[in-house]
């Protein structure tokens, strides 16, 4: 198979190249930063979220949030979530009220 099935053949798994690659990972148990309009926007850090009725897509539907911003109207979160389309599922990137975001 393509993309190597055989963990010999092709060099290091997944796993240990994700832990050579010098990006921290967080100790098992510790909370992660909060994601919540108090952090500056752009942390860094995308974090799951759910999106609840967005525009032409009633319901709540899971999402990644990627940073938040301030304008007059009060905070918006820019993120990226699936919704079911005609021809299946549909990816969108939006900047939606914090009110219609719910940590997750």
């Amino acid at each position: 198979m393509a993309g190597g099935m055989y963990r010999g053949r092709h060099g290091a798994s997944l796993a240990d190249r994700a832990a050579r690659s010098g990006v921290p990972v967080p100790p098992v148990g510790e909370p992660p930063p909060s994601a919540g309009p108090r952090r500056a926007a752009g942390g860094g850090h995308g974090r799951h979220c759910w999106v609840l009725d967005p525009p032409d897509a009633p319901g709540t539907w899971p999402g990644l949030l990627v940073e938040w911003r301030q304008r007059e109207g009060g905070w918006q979160g820019r993120v990226a979530y699936t919704v079911v389309g005609d021809h299946g599922p549909v990816l969108v990137e939006a900047w939606l009220p914090a009110d219609r975001l719910k940590q997750g």
